[in-house]
């Protein structure tokens, strides 16, 4: 038989090496899938974070609830300063009896004068307020309003941004008061500022006061100092500008000026920003207590405003008029 020689195999092709175009391209492919990686964790991280706080927050919350609606003592139910010995009506005549009144308007518009406490003149601290001090030591009052139930603090106007009231770290911050509060004797103005919480907590349900239907079922404010109780009605709520000589600009600072001519000016010029003007009366002379929280433009904030019940004023004899 013939012979045929073996046949040489062919030669297998040599691996194609890739070229500095292609490594490049697969080195962006791979940075690319791990930063996507490191972009998921660090989201879920933080939402995480997110929810532990707002749980830390309200849990924090819900044991400082626990100490101030103990039972007050009989002892602590405020009572009246002691006054002198009536003198027999016999000896002065009837027109001159000490009658109760609310405070009249200053008829010369002059300078507001102090208002001590009217049951706390020698301003001791409620034991409520000394329990809660030693929870958290800037604890000064407590803010009731639709779903907030929350102590208020006094520091400074920073610190209590990222803590709880108690001092620990949390993104829901505190509710607390503008660090230029004196409390020596009752304050014509309080200003609060609080986070505005897309969960609703803190004043995350402040910019529903935009609403009058919400305002007039949400017209009732209860804010307790440590030195006092007090109930408060609601009569404005605006989103003001906060930089000078802007378009809507208001200066909150205003409703501080402590005559009377100059805080009656603040009040009318909060009435013309309010989305709900001439709701019920207000004067010079009345306590406020602002609200304060921000909005998405850094320029903004929005505010709602109350004012103090007077004396011998309740909710039921208080007429709000139709807006």
């Amino acid at each position: 038989m013939p012979y045929y020689p073996e046949r040489r195999p062919d030669p297998v092709p040599a691996e194609k090496k890739p070229g500095a175009a292609q490594l490049r391209k697969k080195l962006l492919c791979l940075f690319l899938a791990v930063l996507a990686c490191i972009l998921v964790i660090w989201g879920a991280s933080g939402l995480i974070r997110y929810f532990s706080d707002l749980s830390a927050s309200r849990q924090t919350a819900g044991e400082l609830r626990q100490i101030y609606d103990q039972p007050t003592p009989a002892a602590e139910v405020p009572l009246p300063e002691p006054t002198a010995v009536p003198v027999p009506p016999t000896a002065i005549p009837a027109t001159e009896v000490p009658v109760p009144a609310e405070t009249p308007v200053p008829a010369d518009y002059g300078l507001l004068p102090a208002v001590p406490y009217p049951y706390n003149s020698s301003l001791r601290i409620s034991d409520r307020f000394t329990d809660l001090r030693r929870k958290g030591k800037y604890i000064t009052g407590w803010l009731r309003m639709d779903s907030v139930d929350e102590p208020v603090t006094l520091k400074d106007n920073s610190y209590f941004l990222t803590r709880d009231a108690t001092g620990k770290k949390n993104v829901n911050g505190a509710i607390f008061m503008d660090s230029g509060t004196r409390l020596e004797t009752r304050p014509y103005t309080v200003i609060l500022y609080g986070h505005n919480m897309k969960t609703g907590n803190m004043f995350g349900r402040l910019r529903k006061y935009r609403d009058i239907s919400y305002l007039r079922k949400n017209r009732f404010i209860t804010f307790d100092t440590m030195y006092e109780d007090g109930r408060y009605a609601v009569f404005a709520a605006a989103e003001i500008n906060v930089v000078p000589g802007t378009s809507g600009y208001f200066d909150i600072w205003s409703l501080d000026d402590r005559t009377a001519a100059g805080r009656a000016e603040a009040l009318r010029n909060l009435e013309v920003h309010s989305l709900h003007s001439n709701i019920i009366d207000v004067r010079p002379d009345d306590q406020i207590l602002l609200l304060v929280t921000c909005v998405e433009d850094d320029d903004y904030r929005f505010i709602v405003a109350a004012r103090r019940l007077r004396d011998g004023e309740t909710e039921s004899t208080l007429t709000y008029r139709k807006n």
